[in-house]
């Protein structure tokens, strides 16, 4: 029986993003994510006596501010070798953007494979061979898959690469390849990264991506982890999901339709925090709470959010006793009242109405306001021209939702 651990996008050291800071947050299970699920990885390893490791790329994430990443890799990678346990790595894009980790020497049990062309390593004793080939650069739009030598006869063949493959939404489309060009290969295993989320592209022969081992924003939430592959006979037996995330990240959406104020709305995502809590395995929580509905709580909502999500977080705090994040409370409220019989009245209040929906524009006029937009967009503070949730005064379609948010803003003062 051969064992090995298939793995990728570990990237170590990276901080998760995404998470505001605010008292009583689970500071302490944040530091050193990716570190203690690349520990988890490990004992894994040894605890199921694994041959070898696949590291499929983004072991890194570009360059490390300092040599101490390079220490703790090192370090984990002695613990392996006393166990007798070998590691294949290719480098990926993040890898390649590295100057520093270039110049790390790896402890024996470890091989980088060359980013030069594809290599290919026999293990005799376990009659393995494993094909690989690095990121020689951060951009390659070609499919290095189709350089790769066929498989070995009389071996269990396996190949490692970093790939978007057809294409994954959220990822660079670095090294393209297609499931019919692996297969040709006639390998028994395909070992993939670069795509974070895990996913079976094919069954026997399998091609797997293995996913990242820890979440590190939102767009990446569930269980994270690694795959354990088990061989016998020169055959695939049995493939494993294992978690080994060490903090989940999770979106949570609580419908406030009864809510008649401010504190039932809070009563209610109490209910959904527990109900989240309760899916994270005892594992620290970041979660992303989308309040929704048509409500008579919305004017109070929209007319002091900040306290509305401060209560949420004091709630989340106690509850949980610090496990739960709160990483962004999203109000997607509308007022509980008949906006079209008000806009049909003859009165003030109609004319009024009738005007805020007016507002609308078109898709065209948006586009020929984007010059007039560039002297604000210059002058918007760095937080609100970057990361996820930034205000892209160039994109049209985030200026309707905008122009739809500041009309309920206004139904909701005017019927407060």
């Amino acid at each position: 029986m051969i064992k090995f651990i298939h793995t990728s996008d570990i990237h170590l050291d990276s901080p998760l993003r995404g998470l505001e800071y605010y008292e009583g947050a689970p500071v302490d299970s944040i530091r050193g994510a990716t570190r203690q699920a690349f520990k988890n990885l490990v004992e894994l390893a040894i605890s199921e006596k694994v041959d070898f490791i696949l590291i499929a790329g983004d072991l890194y994430d570009g360059d490390w501010k300092d040599y101490n990443t390079g220490l703790f890799f090192a370090s984990q990678m002695s613990k392996l070798r006393e166990a007798g346990i070998r590691v294949f790595i290719v480098s990926g894009n993040h890898d390649a953007a590295s100057r520093i980790s270039r110049r790390l020497r790896m402890p024996e049990n470890v091989k980088v494979f060359s980013a030069k062309k594809p290599e290919t390593i026999t293990i005799d004793d376990l009659d393995i061979a494993i094909h690989g080939q690095s990121f020689a650069r951060q951009a390659i739009t070609e499919d290095m898959s189709t350089a790769y030598p066929d498989a070995i006869t009389g071996h269990l063949n396996i190949g490692i690469l970093h790939t978007s493959a057809a294409g994954c939404e959220g990822h660079e489309p670095y090294a393209p390849c297609s499931v019919e060009g692996l297969l040709s290969k006639g390998y028994d295993y395909w070992a993939l990264g670069h795509v974070h989320k895990r996913e079976i592209l094919h069954e026997d022969p399998w091609i797997i991506f293995s996913g990242c081992i820890q979440g590190r924003h939102i767009r990446e939430i569930g269980e994270k982890g690694c795959t354990l592959v088990s061989a016998d006979d020169g055959r695939i037996t049995e493939v494993e999901h294992k978690e080994i995330d060490v903090l989940r990240w999770s979106i949570g959406s609580v419908d406030v339709s009864e809510a008649e104020n401010v504190g039932d709305v809070v009563d209610l995502v109490s209910a959904v925090l527990e109900e989240e809590a309760g899916k994270s395995d005892g594992r620290p929580l970041a979660l992303r709470l989308m309040i929704k509905g048509n409500s008579k709580a919305h004017a109070g909502l929209i007319a002091n959010p900040e306290q509305c999500i401060n209560d949420i977080r004091e709630v989340a705090t106690d509850i949980s006793t610090g496990d739960i994040w709160i990483e962004k409370v999203k109000i997607k409220t509308a007022a509980q009242i008949d906006i079209e019989e008000m806009r049909n009245r003859d009165d003030a209040i109609g004319e009024l109405l009738r005007a805020i929906d007016n507002l609308s524009i078109d898709r065209e006029s948006l586009s020929g306001m984007m010059d007039e937009f560039s002297d604000l967009k210059r002058k918007l503070p760095v937080e609100l021209r970057q990361g996820e949730d930034s205000i892209n005064l160039d994109d049209p379609e985030q200026l309707e939702e905008i122009i739809a948010d500041v009309k309920q803003i206004l139904f909701a003062r005017l019927f407060t």
